[in-house]
C-alpha cells in the first residue's frame, strides 16, 4: 500500500512549483552521476583489459624465481618431475641481467635476456616484430631482437645492421675481490629484428640466446635466472601454482602473471575505485537536495498524513511512504543514468566516436568493457544513498503529530 502513496505522489504535481523543480533536479543528478560512474568503470575496464593483452605477450601465465638472490639451480630430474604435472602447455628457461649495449658511440643500458629454443612457446614476443625477424642466434653466433625504443637509443634499424654491437655483462669469478675489468665480460654479436609491444618492454629489453649469456656471465650448466611456464587453461593458474611451489620447496618463488605485475594492477585498480569514489560524491550532494524536496512535501502534505492517522495507519506506514518516495526519485534517476551510460558504451564500441588525444598509444579511441557487477555497484550505491538521505524525513514525518483542524 505505501508504494502506491508514494507513486501517487511521485507523479503528481505538487502545489508548490518548487518541490517538483527539486525532485526532477535530484533524479537528474542521480542520472549523470550515474551514468559517469558506469561509464568511467567501463573505460577503465577496457584500459585495464588492454594493458593485460599487452603484458600477456611478454610474461607467461606462471614464473619460477629464486627465493633470495638473482639465480636458482634447476636440474634436468627437476624440470622432468614439473613436466608431469598436467596443464602445461610450454616451458622455458633464462637469464636476465642488465647489461651495457655500445654501437660505435651510442651505448644504452639495457635488460639482457636470453632464452632458449622453446621461448616462443610461452611468450608472445616473436608475434610482435617489428622490424626483421626473432632470431636470438646460437652460442657461436649470438644475434639480439631489440625492443624498439632501443633501435633508437643505439641508432640502428635491427633487420638492417650488418655491423656487430658490442655487449657488456656482469659474470661470475673465482675472486673474493675482482677486478673491474675481470668481473665484466665483452662480447660482439649482430641483430636480427626488433619488436614493438608496449613501451615499458620496447625501451628496455633486448632478447638474445640463453648459451651465450651464460657462457658471458660465467654460470653453472643448471644455473638459470627464471623458468617461464605457459598454460593449457590459464583459469587454473591458483592450483597449479600451489602445486608446483610445494614440488620445488620454499628455495623457489612461483609467481602467478598478476604476481609479476602487482604494483601495475594494483595502481590501476587503486585509480579505478579513486574515480568511482569521487564520482560517488555527486550522489551524497543529490542526496541534500533529496532530503530538501521530501522536508518540502512532508510540510504539503500534512493533512494527507492525518487522514491516514485518521483512519488507522501507524508511523511505520507513514515512514514507509516518504522512503519509498526517496527510493523511487533513486530509482528513476539511476534507471535514466544506467540506460544512458549503455547507449553511449554500446556507441563507441561499435563506432568509436570519443576519440584519445595524441597518437601516442596504440589505439586512438577509449576502449569499454560492460561488466555487469560494476551496473549492480552503481544502482546499489544509489540505492544506499537515497535510503539514507529519506530516512530523516520520514522519520520526521511519522513522529510528527497532525490534526485535520484548519
Amino acid at each position: 500500500m505505501y508504494l502506491k502513496f508514494a507513486w501517487r505522489y511521485f507523479k503528481a504535481k505538487k502545489s508548490t512549483n518548487a518541490i517538483n523543480i527539486i525532485s526532477w533536479v535530484t533524479a537528474g543528478v542521480i542520472a549523470f552521476s550515474t551514468l559517469c560512474q558506469v561509464l568511467v568503470l567501463s573505460v577503465f575496464n577496457g584500459f585495464e583489459d588492454l594493458v593485460k593483452s599487452l603484458y600477456s605477450n611478454f610474461y607467461s601465465d606462471v614464473k619460477v624465481v629464486p627465493d633470495k638472490g638473482k639465480t636458482f639451480t634447476l636440474t634436468q630430474s627437476q624440470l622432468n618431475e614439473i613436466h608431469k604435472i598436467p596443464g602445461i602447455k610450454g616451458t622455458s628457461l633464462d637469464v636476465e641481467e642488465k647489461a651495457l649495449l655500445q654501437n660505435g658511440d651510442q651505448q644504452t643500458v639495457v635488460l639482457l635476456k636470453g632464452v632458449d629454443s622453446n621461448y616462443y612457446k610461452v611468450s608472445g614476443v616473436p608475434e610482435k616484430m617489428y622490424h626483421g625477424v626473432f632470431n636470438v642466434g646460437t652460442i657461436d653466433n649470438p644475434k639480439l631482437v631489440l625492443g624498439a625504443g632501443i633501435e633508437n637509443a643505439v641508432g640502428i634499424q635491427a633487420d638492417r645492421n650488418l655491423l656487430p654491437v658490442t655487449v657488456f655483462l656482469p659474470k661470475k669469478t673465482d675472486s673474493d675481490n675482482p677486478s673491474p675489468l675481470s668481473a665484466l665480460s665483452e662480447g660482439n654479436a649482430t641483430t636480427s629484428g626488433s619488436f614493438a609491444i608496449q613501451q615499458d618492454f620496447d625501451n628496455k629489453y633486448v632478447l638474445t640466446n640463453l648459451p651465450f649469456m651464460k657462457q658471458q656471465m660465467n654460470y653453472g650448466p643448471d644455473e638459470y635466472s627464471a623458468l617461464e611456464i605457459s598454460l593449457l587453461n590459464a583459469d587454473k593458474t591458483k592450483d597449479f601454482t600451489k602445486t608446483l611451489q610445494n614440488l620445488l620447496g620454499d628455495k623457489y618463488k612461483v609467481l602467478t602473471k598478476y604476481e609479476q605485475n602487482t604494483s601495475l594492477y594494483n595502481s590501476m585498480r587503486l585509480e579505478k575505485w579513486f574515480i568511482f569514489a569521487v564520482l560517488t560524491l555527486i550522489l551524497i550532494i543529490a542526496a541534500f537536495n533529496m532530503v530538501g524536496a521530501l522536508t518540502m512535501l512532508v510540510l504539503e502534505k500534512r493533512k494527507d498524513i492525518s487522514v491516514l492517522q485518521s483512519m488507522g495507519a501507524d508511523k511505520s506506514l507513514i515512514q514507509k511512504i516518504f522512503l519509498s518516495e526517496g527510493i523511487l526519485l533513486a530509482v528513476v534517476g539511476a534507471a535514466t543514468g544506467i540506460i544512458l551510460a549503455l547507449i553511449i558504451a554500446f556507441l563507441q564500441i561499435k563506432f568509436h566516436l570519443i576519440k584519445l588525444v595524441g597518437n601516442s598509444f596504440l589505439i586512438d579511441y577509449f576502449p569499454v568493457k560492460l561488466v555487469i557487477t560494476d551496473f549492480i555497484l552503481v544502482a546499489f550505491t544509489a540505492m544506499i544513498i537515497a535510503f539514507a538521505a529519506s530516512w530523516f524525513p520520514a522519520k520526521k514525518a511519522s513522529q510528527q503529530m497532525f490534526n485535520l483542524k484548519a
